[in-house]
C-alpha cells in the first residue's frame, strides 16, 4: 500500500497540475483541424467553432482570461502565446499572470523583465518549472520584449506541500516574513470545488484529504489574490492567468475565488479538452479541443515506481517544527 507521503505526492501531480476534469462523449463538434500536438481548435461555451481573431474582439471587455492547461501540452501552450499577442495587439494594457512562478520570486522575474540578469539566472534564482524552457519561454519572452507586466501569483511549494501535510494550522507556524506570501484569506468552508475536489480523491484517509485540500485552496486563495490585488493597483489593465485546468475550469477554484474578492470583474476561461469528447453541457467555459495527452501509466507497478522517485527526491523537505 502507499505510504502516506506517497499518496500526498500523488495528489499534487494530479490535482495541482491541472490534469483532472470530468468529461462526457462528444458531441459531434469537426475535429479535422486537431491532427498534431500542435493544432487546436477553439469553441465557445456552446460548442461553436470560433477562431483567434473573433474571440479577441469578444474579450474586449473582459478583465481576466483564465487559461487552464495540461502541462507541457504543446497546442495549449501555443495557443496560450497566439492569444496573448492577439489581445497585445488590440490592447497594449495588459499583464500576464503565472501559476509557474511563486510571489517570493517576484523579484527575481523583475530583474530579467528588466534585463539585469540572464535566463539562466532566472531559472535557477525563480525555481523555474522544468519545462520552462520549452513551454512558458514564448509567453514571459513576448512580456519582456513588449515590457509587460508578468506577476509570479504562487504560493511558495515548500509551504503549501507542508499545509498539505499537516493541515492549514501550518501556517500559523510561519514567521512573518513568509506568512506574506500567502494570502491573508483561506477558506475552507464547504463549495462545489470542495466537493469536486474531494470526489476526485481516491487514496488517503478523510483527515489526509482534508490536509490536501487545504493546500489546494491555498494554491487558488493566493494565485486569486495577486491577481485581484494586480487589478486593483493598475485600474483599467487586462490580465492573463496561466494555470492548470483543474484550478479554473467551471468557475471553480482561482475563478470563484478571484469573483468572491472582487465580483465586479468579468472573467473569461478557457479549458482544453480532449478533441474526442467534451465537458458538460452546463459549462460556461470556452473550449479548447486538443489531442488528449498520451497515458501516463498502464501498469501499476510502473505508477508506484514513479511516485517513489519522487517521495525520494522530496525526502528532505522540512516542515517548521
Amino acid at each position: 500500500m502507499l505510504n502516506k507521503n506517497i499518496i500526498f505526492i500523488v495528489s499534487l501531480v494530479l490535482f495541482l497540475s491541472g490534469c483532472s476534469s470530468i468529461i462526457e462523449p462528444h458531441s459531434g463538434l469537426s475535429s479535422s483541424t486537431v491532427e498534431t500536438f500542435y493544432d487546436y481548435q477553439l469553441t465557445t461555451p456552446n460548442q461553436q467553432n470560433i477562431d483567434l481573431s473573433s474571440f479577441t474582439e469578444q474579450l474586449k471587455s473582459a478583465d481576466v482570461i483564465l487559461i487552464g492547461e495540461w502541462h507541457t501540452h504543446p497546442a495549449v501552450h501555443r495557443f496560450q502565446t497566439d492569444l496573448l499577442r492577439s489581445l497585445y495587439q488590440k490592447n497594449q494594457n495588459i499583464a500576464l499572470s503565472m501559476e509557474q512562478f511563486t510571489r517570493d520570486k517576484q523579484t527575481v522575474i523583475n530583474q530579467y523583465l528588466n534585463q539585469e540578469i540572464g535566463e539562466q539566472t532566472l531559472i535557477t534564482q525563480a525555481n523555474a518549472w522544468p519545462n520552462y524552457e520549452s513551454d512558458y519561454r514564448p509567453l514571459v519572452e513576448f512580456a519582456k520584449t513588449n515590457q509587460l507586466d508578468v506577476i509570479a501569483a504562487n504560493a511558495p511549494k515548500d509551504i503549501v506541500r507542508c499545509i498539505g501535510r499537516e493541515g492549514i494550522g501550518y501556517i500559523n507556524k510561519l514567521p512573518a516574513d513568509q506568512r506574506e506570501w500567502l494570502t491573508s484569506s483561506i477558506s475552507l468552508e464547504e463549495s462545489p470545488y470542495k466537493r469536486h475536489f474531494l470526489a476526485s480523491m481516491h487514496h488517503g484517509t478523510e483527515a489526509q484529504n482534508l490536509n490536501q485540500y487545504a493546500a489546494q485552496v491555498t494554491w487558488d486563495e493566493t494565485m486569486a489574490d495577486s491577481i485581484v490585488e494586480y487589478l486593483s493597483m493598475h485600474s483599467g489593465s487586462q490580465l492573463v492567468h496561466i494555470a492548470g485546468k483543474f484550478h479554473i475550469e467551471n468557475g471553480l477554484g482561482t475563478a470563484a475565488s478571484i469573483l468572491a474578492r472582487a465580483p465586479q470583474l468579468n472573467v473569461v476561461i478557457v479549458t482544453p479538452i480532449d478533441v474526442n469528447q467534451t465537458i458538460k453541457s452546463h459549462s460556461t467555459d470556452y473550449q479548447l479541443l486538443v489531442l488528449p495527452p498520451p497515458t501516463r501509466f498502464i501498469k501499476k507497478k510502473n505508477m508506484a515506481a514513479s511516485f517513489k522517485q519522487l517521495e525520494d527526491r522530496n525526502s528532505d523537505l522540512r516542515c517548521l517544527p
